[in-house]
């Protein structure tokens, strides 16, 4: 579970739930649970309030956890804590959706107890009931979730995080804690012990858990998602290792366009990502049911770049993918948290904290530089599409720009952008979005770095962090003379999908007032815009 570890010293010593909260949540003895503060009226018109990605009603969300598809919904549980818009005593918010679009929100699904707070974790559909926890021949939801444990943590111990499981026969609209738990204690005394997500591989006929410890991930299993044996590690020589190693996933695919299987490793760390604080990488390689090991020509990879990210703008972290999406869907459907630790706290908003990136489909590719995952805005989102533009071809000339009107508010809409690479490959171009107060945000490619940037250096209010403000480079992943760009902008953010998601940004920003106008730039040389297309987008709290 990603958490800014300062606020969690203060924290720590502040943990006034313990003298509400009862004995531990057990079928026969449930957890009380506190009254959260009464909160403003959410409108969901507050500024710099998403209209289409999904944030909670009010207060503080980090970690994506416990995603599950399951009777045709989606599940979303997150990392909440309903009592502040800061960081505290850790609980699983709850919405569910049919589309991924759309999202309902329930009550609180998992609360502190005696045992600790509910950190970041994973859900699965117990088909076969190996668990006991189904009744009436239906199989039960278990959810794996870290306990951290605040007291032996102020204590100075290490074995303050372990693992517990809970279960709902009701679709997830409430949960038994089990009686038993911890299900995996921290017998290593691991300071960094947690978020577990576990899958079923038919392969080995048990369940799989890939946990992170601190500066590598470890592999557990189990028949019943009770009793736990550890299989092995991975990572303490790979990848990025500039922070924690958070919410690990392992994820069986196959190479688009093949009948090849790879399995690829998610990993979250912060701080150390690509932009500085939070950050995802991964790795392909293979999984035997006990090990997984690196394919050699990715081992390569890393040994060249260090590390490759999912995303490499500064915020996306703590994403993790659904588990249980029907076999006939077959997509690889991940999620983020769209924050950074390195500022999450201080953002200039008000009610509420946070929000999460668009649902995308992964895809691994295998290209010219070897085995690469693509990120996709899933398809369900173009149900929001409302008016639509065609932007009109136009050729940039050499520092110029080009206002595109599109005719609707750009601070909620998607635009594609097709453009064509000019033979000397040095122009600087892209796209920027203002307002009438001179701010501005810009998103581009370097021809002469063959990089993308994100500059938000005066984007608006950047006063909560000397951090925050930059202009963030990623290399360019593709070899096209054609580079497309496939934008979503929503009130504060900017999620960019790069030649067909070969690569992908996702970038906050904070406009004293919206952006309201768009162009296109061109600097040390021309460039064309061959073709493009907008489209405003409905909100998903008003449809």
């Amino acid at each position: 579970m990603g958490f800014l570890k300062q606020s969690a010293k203060i924290l720590l010593s502040l943990w006034l739930l313990g003298s509400l909260l009862g004995v531990a949540g057990g079928c026969s003895q449930p957890t009380v649970q506190p009254t959260p503060p009464v909160a403003a009226a959410v409108t969901y018109t507050e500024q710099y309030r998403p209209q289409f990605h999904f944030s909670p009603p009010s207060m503080w969300m980090n970690d994506p956890n416990g995603m599950v598809y399951f009777e045709g919904e989606y599940h979303l549980f997150y990392q909440y804590y309903p009592n502040d818009t800061v960081w505290g005593p850790m609980h699983w918010g709850h919405a569910v959706s049919t589309d991924l679009v759309y999202w309902k929100q329930l009550p609180i699904a998992l609360y502190p107890d005696e045992l600790g707070y509910i950190f970041s974790g994973s859900a699965v559909v117990d088909w076969d009931n190996s668990s006991g926890f189904g009744v009436d021949g239906r199989p039960p939801l278990v959810a794996i979730f870290t306990y951290h444990n605040p007291d032996l943590a102020k204590a100075g111990g290490k074995d303050h995080e372990y693992q517990g499981i809970a279960w709902s026969n009701d679709r997830g609209r409430s949960w038994n804690k089990y009686p038993g738990n911890p299900v995996l204690p921290n017998t290593q005394k691991l300071q960094d012990f947690r978020d577990p997500k576990v899958f079923w591989h038919g392969e080995s006929q048990r369940w799989i858990m890939a946990l992170s410890a601190r500066d590598h991930v470890q592999f557990w299993a189990s028949k019943n998602l009770k009793n736990w044996a550890f299989l092995s590690d991975f990572g303490r020589e790979w990848g990025a290792h500039g922070g924690v190693w958070e919410c690990p996933d392992l994820v069986r695919m196959t190479v688009q366009g093949s009948n090849e299987v790879r399995w690829v490793l998610i990993l979250n760390l912060n701080p150390g990502g690509p932009q500085g604080g939070s950050g995802t990488q991964y790795f392909v390689g293979d999984f035997d049911g006990k090990r997984f090991v690196l394919d050699t020509s990715f081992a390569r990879t890393l040994r060249e770049k260090g590390a490759m990210w999912v995303d490499s703008g500064a915020d996306n972290y703590a994403g993790v993918t659904w588990s249980d999406v029907p076999a006939e869907d077959g997509r690889t459907i991940f999620i983020g948290w769209m924050g950074n630790w390195d500022y999450a706290q201080q953002v200039p908003t008000s009610t509420w904290r946070s929000a999460m990136t668009l649902p995308r489909e992964l895809q691994l590719m295998l290209t010219g530089q070897g085995y690469r995952l693509f990120s996709r805005p899933v398809t369900e989102l173009r149900k929001l599409r409302d008016d639509s533009l065609a932007i009109e071809p136009v050729t940039i000339a050499a520092n110029t720009s080009v206002a595109l009107d599109i005719g609707f508010p750009v601070s909620r809409s998607e635009i594609l952008l097709e453009f064509e690479l000019p033979d000397s490959g040095s122009v600087d171009f892209g796209l920027e979005l203002g307002n009438d107060l001179g701010e501005r945000y810009r998103f581009g490619y370097d021809g002469s770095a063959r990089q993308f940037y994100s500059d938000r250096t005066a984007s608006g209010d950047a006063s909560f962090s000397e951090k925050f403000p930059g202009v963030h480079r990623a290399d360019r992943m593709h070899e096209d003379v054609m580079l497309r760009l496939h934008l979503f902008i929503d009130a504060a953010s900017i999620e960019v999908f790069a030649d067909d998601g070969a690569n992908v940004m996702t970038e906050t920003f904070f406009p004293t007032r919206e952006f309201d106008a768009i162009s296109v730039y061109a600097n040390g040389g021309s460039v064309r815009l061959s073709k493009g297309e907008a489209w405003s987008l409905k909100s998903i709290w008003q449809p």
